[in-house]
């Protein structure tokens, strides 16, 4: 009786061993890094430029950039027409900016700007590897027309160029019969309400609806502007759609300032721009700015 007893027991402990045995996992050995995986988002840093706004500017980050960034008052000012030649205090309509939303990559900004006459414009910013574009959408909700005629984003190039109010100049350039025009352009305009500084207009705008500082006779070829690093190695450049002028301006900055035109009651505008961050190689870049904003290139053939 005990003897079959024990004979039981060992079968049933036999079976449970075994089944414990055929259970276990029979794949490789995990290692460490198998264990506890490293992020994806730091294994590969994001080549992307970043984004982030405070205080009405705009900061411009990435790998190539300086380590404070490319600074943008967005915006300086929105203006009223017959600006040339007036105080500019009687031009500016006062307005506040507030942020809405940014993402937590830093990718996208939303701002949104109300005027001192009722009118809203809202401002989607998105950053790609090197290249940030603006999407503005300008609205008069009001009963009165608005004299919101044209707005200044300023980018701040002193950091990026390496050079200072009195010789960041020779940096920067402009575009005049299709090719790349170095500042000082010649003739160069040195009379207006305030000096010192270079206005561009370009031939379907008004010119006496543009910044009361020293207006060029030169008309540019398309509503680039830019400047090149300080190695040499980089372009920064900008455009808008459409555009009231190009400037070079009074806080080691450039402008391409956009047009909004008025707005009637209940009427809706848009408008959208680009500033690009690539290496220098000037052909290259006004074929992309040819892609981007294929309607300036439209105008110009339809000027000549």
């Amino acid at each position: 009786m005990v003897g079959t007893c024990m004979k039981n027991f060992a079968g049933l402990l036999l079976c449970s061993l075994l089944g414990m045995l055929v259970g276990q996992d029979s794949s490789p050995a995990k290692s460490p890094q198998d264990r506890n995986p490293t992020p994806q988002s730091t294994q590969k840093k994001s080549p992307k430029l970043i984004l982030s706004w405070a205080d009405n500017y705009l900061t411009i980050g990435g790998p190539k950039l300086p380590q404070e960034g490319i600074r943008v008052h967005h915006l300086e000012a929105y203006c009223r027409p017959g600006s040339t030649d007036r105080n500019w205090a009687e031009t500016v309509i006062n307005h506040k900016t507030q942020l809405v939303s940014a993402s937590a990559d830093g990718q996208e900004i939303k701002l949104r700007s109300t005027l001192a006459d009722g009118v809203v414009v809202t401002h989607e910013i998105v950053a790609r590897e090197d290249e940030v574009r603006f999407e503005l959408v300008a609205t008069n909700p009001t009963d009165t027309a608005s004299l919101a005629h044209w707005a200044q984003p300023c980018i701040r190039v002193g950091n990026f160029t390496g050079r200072g109010q009195q010789d960041y100049l020779t940096s920067c350039f402009i575009f005049l019969d299709g090719r790349l025009a170095r500042l000082p352009t010649q003739p160069w305009a040195d009379k207006a309400r305030y000096t010192p500084g270079q206005v561009y207009c370009p031939k379907d705008v008004d010119r006496r609806d543009v910044n009361p500082r020293p207006l060029s006779e030169l008309v540019p070829s398309n509503g680039l502007i830019g400047c090149f690093s300080r190695d040499g190695g980089m372009i920064l450049a900008t455009a808008w759609e459409p555009y009231q002028e190009l400037f070079q301006g009074v806080g080691v900055c450039i402008h391409s300032d956009f047009r909004i035109g008025g707005l009637q009651p209940k009427e809706t505008k848009k408008i959208r721009g680009k500033i690009y961050l690539v290496k220098a190689d000037a052909a290259a870049l006004l074929r992309r700015y040819e892609h981007d904003f294929p309607e300036q290139v439209r105008n110009e053939k339809r000027g000549k």
